[in-house]
């Protein structure tokens, strides 16, 4: 209803303008006809003034005129008093629209009202100073982007050494106010800009302007030509001063190290470990050359590190660079002291594991030698196993503690130290496998026992006594004084025979053979062995050697002598002087030591065998 009346109060304004217009024309037609009657009757008056009958028309067409004109006349007060209602209908309609624009007005500013708690505007910032800010959008732009297009025009403006801030002046329209610099437009402000800022168009813009000119002042100030040129002369006294300390810096180095090598023939001696030197003095004189020049070139480097910010500190186009040159140094330094101050608590944690775990280790330590020297027995658990066992439990201890301080190690996080972690474990994974190998057979060899230091053995061909056990290799002397290596895995896998170990425990049995022919009785035989036997030194008496008859072959009889002895370690010696005995002995009763054999014919039955057998089976008759 209400946009039908507005339409009507439109259309009835529209018509009195028409109306207006049409008796406007039809009065100036009237007075047209009317000039025109008159010059008609004027020249027909000259022509003919005696017609009287025209004159009489002409009175009649006035007064026609004259009535016509009062009706227009009314006409025409009436549409002006159309026009005047209409015209008030009109003001009525635009006071009843302001009213309803004030109430929109006013809910806008409410509800901007709670925007301006949690929203933030957009801050127009010009060499580091925020001058105000934007809140709304215009022309299809952010208030973010307004900002930024307006802070970067202001700086480059701002920066020209020609600047001049009486440039800035405002130009209104009836949408939009625009801040100039000459034919540049800095920012432009609506009717929402206003609201925002809870002011109106006018004064928001003024008070901006004055924002922008002070500014502009400003920047003239620090970037203008004048400023420029004692930049320059600020950057030459820098570079002077710089060039100076440096020749200074160089002169007193120079000095310290002709004072240095004065040194060598006064102060300074040579640095001994007993008897083994390991720095004379040329050495020491070189080394404290070497160090004060690195010292002189650190100098020279922090003087450059302090003298260029300065430098480029001075002009304020290079103010940033500067500092951004100056972080370079600083921040990984900032860095490096934050993380290690950081680190500490980490570190402490670290150190009091690794006490811990060394605490854990000498106590294992201890208790395993004690149990190696026999003062703390444990039933079942040996003594040779307690130093192989304290190395297992000392390798546990120490893996447990790289693994609860790996977590605490600086970049175990990373990915970087991880791969490096995966990678090295790898290589080894794939390098060691015969290392673990033997390791396992070290371990399983120790606990086994099948062999102790200082036993003789035989493993596989080899005969000596065990020198060394390690947990990769086991090393045997032999007789011959020969070192072998043998793996432990190797040892694992062969037959090994231990003399030592019987000797103590039973008595080791030596024993070799020897073969007498048939006719040598065997009685006589046992007792000539046991005999040489029981004179060879390191054989027991007890258990008493015995022989054993092994053997009967074609011609001759295999004895063998078994002797005990408990000296393995001289095996070779025992050996070799019970051969030599059984010689003597055999040889002093007349018996030859040999294997006969024999090549020839029987006759009539011959037997050949002991006389004395021979008598009592009837072979041979007696006298």
């Amino acid at each position: 209803m209400k946009s039908l009346r507005v339409f009507t109060l439109c259309l009835a304004v529209l018509c009195t303008m028409n109306m207006e217009a049409q008796i406007g024309s039809a009065i100036r037609e009237i007075f047209q006809t009317e000039r025109d009657s008159m010059g008609v009757a004027s020249d027909s008056m000259t022509v003919a003034d005696t017609d009287s009958s025209l004159v009489a028309q002409l009175q009649q067409s006035l007064e026609e005129t004259k009535q016509s004109e009062a009706k227009l006349q009314q006409s025409l007060e009436e549409a002006k008093l159309n026009e005047a209602n209409l015209r008030l209908e009109f003001e009525q309609f635009k006071l009843s629209i302001l009213a309803s624009d004030s109430i929109k007005r006013t809910k806008q500013r409410r509800f901007i009202d709670s925007l301006r708690r949690t929203t933030q505007g957009s801050p127009v910032m010009v060499d580091g100073d925020t001058l105000f800010q934007l809140y709304t959008k215009k022309g299809g732009q952010s208030a973010l982007q307004r900002a930024q297009e307006t802070s970067e025009l202001m700086e480059l403006i701002g920066k020209k050494i020609n600047l001049d801030p009486n440039r800035v002046y405002i130009e209104n329209t009836d949408i939009f106010s625009d801040i100039m610099y000459d034919t540049e437009v800095l920012v432009s402000f609506t009717d929402a800009d206003a609201m925002w800022e809870g002011m109106s168009r006018d004064s928001l813009v003024a008070s901006c302007k004055q924002i922008v000119v002070n500014k502009f002042k400003q920047m003239k100030r620090q970037y203008g030509i004048w400023r420029t040129v004692k930049s320059v002369l600020y950057c030459i006294l820098v570079l002077v001063a710089q060039f100076f300390l440096y020749r200074l810096t160089c002169w007193g180095f120079a000095r310290i190290e002709t004072k240095i090598r004065t040194l060598k023939d006064t102060k300074l001696k040579a640095i001994k470990i007993q008897s083994y030197e390991i720095l004379d003095t040329e050495q020491q004189v070189s080394l404290l050359v070497v160090a004060s020049k690195v010292v002189k070139w650190l100098v020279v480097l922090m003087q450059l590190l302090i003298s260029l910010p300065i430098i480029f500190g001075i002009f304020p186009s290079t103010k940033g660079f500067a500092l951004q040159l100056l972080d370079y140094f600083l921040v990984p330094i900032k860095k490096i002291v934050f993380g290690v101050i950081g680190y500490i608590p980490n570190l402490i944690s670290i150190i009091v594991i690794w006490y811990a775990t060394k605490s854990l280790v000498k106590l294992a330590r201890y208790v395993a030698g004690e149990i190696e020297k026999g003062e703390l027995k444990i039933k079942n658990f040996f003594p040779e196993w307690a130093m192989p066992t304290f190395h297992i439990v000392r390798i546990l201890l120490y893996t447990f503690m790289i693994a609860m301080i790996y977590n605490y190690l600086p970049g175990s996080d990373s990915g970087v130290f991880q791969g490096i972690s995966v990678f090295i474990g790898l290589i080894i994974s794939l390098g060691s496998s015969t290392l673990i190998a033997n390791l396992m057979a070290g371990l399983v060899i120790t606990f086994m026992r099948p062999f102790r230091l200082g036993d003789r053995i035989k493993l596989n061909d080899t005969v000596g006594d065990i020198i060394e056990k390690t947990p990769l290799v086991t090393r045997v002397k032999t007789p011959k004084n020969e070192i072998v290596t043998v793996p432990n895995s190797f040892v694992m896998s062969s037959m090994t025979t231990n003399y030592s170990s019987s000797a103590q425990e039973y008595g080791l049995i030596i024993h070799t053979d020897v073969t007498f022919g048939y006719e040598v009785p065997w009685q006589q035989v046992h007792q000539l062995m046991i005999q040489a036997a029981l004179a060879t030194p390191h054989i027991e008496a007890e258990p008493r050697p015995f022989v054993l008859q092994t053997k009967l072959d074609d011609w001759y009889v295999v004895y063998q002598i078994n002797a005990y002895t408990r000296h393995p370690e001289l095996m070779a010696g025992i050996y070799s002087q019970l051969h030599a005995n059984i010689q003597d002995i055999f040889h002093e009763a007349g018996i030859e030591v040999m294997s006969p054999h024999f090549m020839g014919v029987r006759q009539n039955d011959q037997v050949i065998m002991p006389d004395e057998f021979l008598q009592k089976n009837g072979y041979i008759k007696t006298e």
